[in-house]
């Protein structure tokens, strides 16, 4: 197979992009680094592109891998036919190769091989290839009764036959992929409540699954979600899983496909060796397949939710050149405070003790107030877990009893207590204990988001749905690239970033990373990228993939502030001096350079200069906003100074609110209340639509309408619709 070629035709590519771009992974060049700094050589394809071309790479790398095992093992049988071997070839999926290869798998010990052994298979065969048989069939059975074989009777010599036949149906590729395409098409996955035994259940499991206790649906319209409902369902033991389908229907199918004759003076015995293949060998084995096929389906689609709902939460804007206090709410452990200055660095904490069983109102205004006060405290972020209603009550009856210009805003501190109990905090805090960590934590969301929550495990960050059932190994994969992605999008400050998002920098890891932590302790600060080469472990080629993603403030050079890659900085000063503007002036003369380039045509400007035209773009778009966080552009968060009650809420009633999390069936979102509104998927547009995504992101800001409110149950439903 031509991989590049084929990957070229799967996703309509030219097949010189996917050459280049093989060639450059191969290279050890890194996504990021390809999709901002290597345009001209891949078309200009972007980090998805890039990552479905490594993907798919990977995937037909180790399918041709597997063709040449099974080649192998079955010419070594002396069975390899030029039909078969084509056949094999001209596969396109690891599942087709081993259809092919069943046949020819040495099996364990079966019914069809115990049939065999016993010189059964000549008898199997004749049954076969005999459908006008004329003649007294007891006398064909009768020549192979064998004592010492084992076979004593006309029975065992029928069923020995019908037992090799049935295997020889089950193993046929185009029997398997008649059988899979009729389930996948025309099945109905149904679920039942089961009766499990308390020493079957796993510790305080409950029972949620009420609505798959009678549930039918048609098996190409299940959702994701349903799907991942009914794995965990079945596992916990509270729920039964099957498909329903037209049995009739299917063990025609198999019969048309397997035998080429439509009538056969054995026609009774192949209709029941039919039955008995599809209910005892095909069927149990297809509806594994068919599982783990819907369950795989099922796991990217959910993946790719969680992965677009951390990508919007890591790129949500920071919050500039604030005093903010970091709350992390509690009943019987009182709450822990934190201030932080506008550096994220930790100046002073408490504990206090507002809510039950203590109760000390007072006493904890007084530590509140205290702190806003000396530190100059205008943002006060509250952790959204246990206690965070009763906390935010707190905060608006302080700041309103003391005319405060002070704001609050609620955060998702999913992940605070992972990280307070990591090495990372231990190495950050060493002197606090883990319960004072996490309040410092949840105020360093709010000042920059990306920066903190690179410390934690993507798992834990609280923006999905069934993140512990999905494939664990893609899951891990697939948040890893989003996090690399944010980072090197948003670049990163070389000299004040954290060995954490150190590591997720173009070409970096954590030895690289804990390098350069500690060359800036040796040395000071980064003045210049080329000091980057002084760093133990950076040699040209990690230079290469990295420089451009990390940024120095105030350098001796001011385009080190940039996205302009070094290998660049001959052709930016070249195209400065065409505008007559020196380095020094850059900061305040980019808008310059671009009318300049827009009225002498960037393809004439790149080809005097000697590079390409994306890259000259490139480095025009960076020369006009030098230092720029692409964060800035997204929607800020909503500051309160009031607090809403759910008993305040009424139909009708519009308000602001913050998408806090993205699901299948609709979005959460945080409308200053407890509880946060379920915005169902058919009420956030007019028109249809396939998914909440083509529409909403975590962190977007939107306008809500109260549609119902049920206090008892804790439920708030809205909808955007005009």
């Amino acid at each position: 197979m031509n991989i590049p070629l084929q990957i070229a035709k799967e996703i309509d590519l030219k097949e010189k992009q996917v050459l280049a771009t093989i060639a450059l992974l191969n290279e050890g060049s890194t996504i990021p680094f390809l999709a901002r700094y290597r345009k001209e050589h891949t078309g200009g394809l972007d980090e998805d592109q890039l990552r479905i071309i490594e993907d798919r790479l990977n995937y037909l790398t180790l399918l041709e891998e597997r063709k040449v095992t099974v080649l192998s093992s079955i010419e070594e049988q002396g069975k390899l036919t030029d039909e078969l071997k084509e056949k094999i070839l001209a596969a396109l999926k690891l599942q087709e190769v081993e259809d092919l290869y069943l046949p020819y798998k040495p099996k364990r010990k079966t019914r069809g091989t115990i049939a065999k052994a016993k010189g059964l298979e000549p008898l199997a065969l004749f049954i076969l290839d005999n459908p006008n048989f004329i003649g007294n069939f007891e006398d064909e059975l009768a020549k192979y009764i064998d004592p010492e074989k084992g076979v004593n009777s006309l029975e065992e010599a029928l069923q020995g036959a019908k037992d090799i036949i049935a295997e020889m149906i089950s193993d046929d590729a185009d029997v398997r992929k008649v059988v899979r395409e009729n389930l996948l098409e025309k099945s109905v996955v149904s679920s039942q409540k089961s009766n499990p035994k308390k020493e079957d259940l796993a510790p305080k499991a409950k029972d949620v699954y009420e609505v798959y206790h009678d549930f039918k649906i048609e098996i190409t319209k299940i959702k994701a979600y349903q799907l991942l409902a009914l794995n965990r369902g079945e596992r916990e033991k509270f729920l039964k899983v099957s498909f329903g389908f037209d049995k009739d229907e299917i063990l025609k199918d198999i019969f048309k496909q397997f035998f080429v004759y439509k009538d056969s003076a054995f026609l009774e015995i192949l209709e029941s060796v039919v039955d008995d293949s599809f209910a005892r060998l095909i069927y149990p084995s297809i509806e594994r397949e068919i599982r783990n096929y819907l369950t795989e389906i099922a796991d990217v689609h959910a993946i790719e939710i969680f992965a677009s709902n951390l990508k919007q939460l890591l790129l949500q804007p920071p919050i500039a050149d604030t005093m903010i206090m970091g709350i992390d709410p509690g009943f019987y452990s009182g709450s822990k405070i934190a201030v932080i200055d506008p550096t994220g660095k930790y100046i002073d904490g408490s504990t206090m003790y507002p809510h039950p069983p203590q109760s000390k109102v007072v006493e904890s205004k007084k530590i509140l107030l205290d702190f806003i006060k000396k530190y100059n405290v205008s943002l006060i972020a509250i952790g959204n877990g246990t206690a965070s209603r009763e906390t935010e009550f707190l905060i608006a009856e302080l700041i309103k009893e003391n005319d405060l210009k002070c704001n609050y805003l609620i955060i998702n501190e999913a992940g605070a207590s992972v990280y307070s109990a990591s090495a990372i905090a231990k190495q950050e805090f060493p002197d606090l204990e883990a319960s004072q960590r996490g309040n410092i934590s949840i105020a360093r969301r709010v000042l920059d988001p990306l920066a903190e929550l690179v410390k934690i495990d993507p798992k834990s960050i609280g923006v999905g749905l069934y993140q512990h059932d999905v494939d664990q190994k893609l899951l891990v994969k697939k948040l890893d690239d989003v996090v690399v992605s944010c980072v090197n999008y948003v670049g990163v400050d070389a000299n004040t970033a954290s060995a954490s998002l150190l590591t997720y920098v173009s070409g970096m890891n954590k030895r690289i990373a804990n390098n350069f932590i500690k060359y800036r302790e040796t040395h000071g600060k980064f003045t210049n990228r080329k000091e980057f080469l002084e760093v133990t472990g950076v040699g040209e080629k990690l230079f290469e993939q990295c420089a451009g993603f990390l940024k120095i403030n105030d350098g001796d050079n001011p385009l080190d502030n940039t996205f302009i890659h070094p290998e660049s900085y001959k052709a930016t000063e070249e195209l400065l001096n065409m505008c007559n503007i020196p380095l020094y002036a850059v900061n305040k003369s980019g808008n310059l350079v671009s009318l300049f380039a827009s009225q002498k045509g960037p393809e004439k400007i790149s080809e005097e200069i000697g590079i390409g035209e994306p890259t000259l773009m490139d480095i025009i778009e960076n020369l006009k906003k030098p230092g720029r966080d692409p964060r800035e552009e997204m929607p800020k968060p909503i500051l309160r100074s009031d607090v809403l009650k759910m008993e305040d809420l009424q139909i009708g009633m519009t308000l602001k609110g913050t998408v806090r999390n993205v699901v299948d069936f609709g979005a959460f979102v945080d409308i200053g209340v407890k509880q946060d509104g379920l915005l169902h998927i058919s009420q956030i547009a007019d028109k249809y639509i396939k998914n909440p995504l083509e529409v909403l992101n975590v962190g977007d800001i939107i306008d809500v309408k109260i549609t119902g409110v049920d206090i008892e149950k804790g439920r708030i439903s809205l909808s955007m619709r005009k």
